[in-house]
């Protein structure tokens, strides 16, 4: 069974960092490109970072460009969202995702194929 299980959500004051990870299990994504995407209340689910599978490509929503780093590390088959100088906007559920193709340079939120659970982010002000 696969399954991607996020980790390291939590309160944080404006301005700190939080580091999100997402360990997946179950089969290798080594291939695949990944991401995270959000969910802040009474919005849709949407794209903050992407990373193709070889971790040489990484993308970023202009929201978050210069303060998010999405990495991965395929031996432990995980990949992390390093998010600094948070800000109230940022309060969502951030989910870990999995594309569906392998070798593609990022993941959108049509083409992602496995989903984690999510975990709760809180800026507050």
């Amino acid at each position: 069974q696969v399954q991607l299980v996020e980790s390291g959500g939590g309160v944080v004051q404006v301005g700190g960092s939080l580091r999100l990870s997402c360990v997946a299990s179950g089969r290798s994504f080594t291939y695949y490109a990944m991401g995270w995407f959000r969910q802040a209340p009474g919005k849709e689910r949407a794209f903050v970072a992407g990373i193709n599978w070889g971790a040489g490509r990484r993308y970023y929503a202009d929201s978050v460009k210069g303060r998010f780093t999405i990495s991965r590390d395929n031996a432990k088959n995980t990949v992390y969202l390093q998010m600094n100088s948070l800000e109230p906007e940022d309060t969502a559920v951030y989910y870990c995702a999995a594309d569906s193709v392998s070798y593609r340079d990022n993941i959108r939120l049509s083409t992602a194929n496995y989903w984690g659970q999510g975990t709760q982010v809180i800026v507050s002000s």
